[in-house]
């Protein structure tokens, strides 16, 4: 076939996916998922790069969305600060929360990985469709979820706020916001920035990119490193995702991610 009977799908829209600077408890090995932590002094500074790379990028975004979860919105805040871009809407919705772990929340990855195995500790950090068990009120940090007033703001009752999930689940609760909200405004041309999460980011590639149940194990997502999907008009991919950024430090950064499970870390 010649070039000129190829038919190039063109890239009409672009989307980035960032997940959130490092966090307070990333920095500790610990789940986080719904507890409410601070960026660490090294997220701040992987906010900040970020914000940088995607204005040496030429990047202009008229739309932020984000979680409800302080370390997601700051992220999005400093990315937009280093841009010169502070003026962009920010909309925030908990669809877009990070994976809610259940009972594994506050949890140490590595000890966790001594006293089940690193791949039970795989299986529910990475799996799509293995719920953790759930989370009780016996729970140290069950009031300090739910008793948060952020959680009167949602488009469900309180009552009926996931207490734990897979990603499957993930995916589930965030389609309709998805479909509903984001890709209205993807469609109307907008450049649009998610602020989001490890698993939240993961869940929207799973369906964007149609990664199947299996692979979407080995999708990793650094702290800090925006994803640039390039898109058609049916908004589906015209070419691989692109983490952005030095891509020596990317790898390292994934493996760091990889190794959180293993018992060998344990101190």
């Amino acid at each position: 076939m010649t070039p000129l009977l190829l038919v190039l799908r063109m890239s009409k829209y672009r989307l980035v996916l960032l997940r959130h600077g490092e966090g307070a408890w990333n920095k500790e090995n610990r789940f986080c998922s719904w507890v409410d932590q601070k960026l660490s002094e090294e997220g701040v500074k992987e906010a900040r790069d970020c914000g940088r790379l995607l204005k040496e990028q030429g990047y202009k975004f008229d739309l932020v969305f984000t979680s409800l979860l302080s370390r997601s919105i700051h992220t999005a805040w400093l990315v937009l600060e280093a841009m010169g871009q502070e003026w962009v809407p920010v909309v925030k919705s908990w669809r877009l929360n990070e994976r809610h772990y259940g009972a594994l929340i506050g949890l140490n990855r590595a000890e966790m990985a001594l006293q089940h195995g690193e791949q039970r500790v795989k299986l529910w950090r990475r799996s799509y469709d293995i719920t953790p068990p759930l989370i009780d009120e016996s729970h140290p940090y069950y009031m300090e979820i739910y008793n948060d007033r952020r959680y009167a703001t949602c488009d469900v009752p309180k009552e009926n706020l996931p207490r734990a999930e897979s990603l499957k689940e993930v995916l589930d609760r965030l389609l309709p916001y998805w479909n509903s909200t984001v890709v209205p405004e993807i469609l109307k041309g907008k450049t649009i920035l998610i602020s989001g999460h490890g698993n939240s980011c993961r869940a929207i590639l799973k369906h964007v990119e149609g990664v199947s149940d299996d692979d979407i194990a080995n999708v990793t997502l650094p702290t800090g490193v925006p994803v640039q999907l390039e898109l058609d008009e049916n908004l589906k991919p015209v070419k691989p995702r692109q983490l952005l950024g030095d891509q020596a430090k990317i790898q390292a950064a994934i493996k760091k991610v990889e190794d959180q499970g293993k018992a060998k870390q344990a101190t």
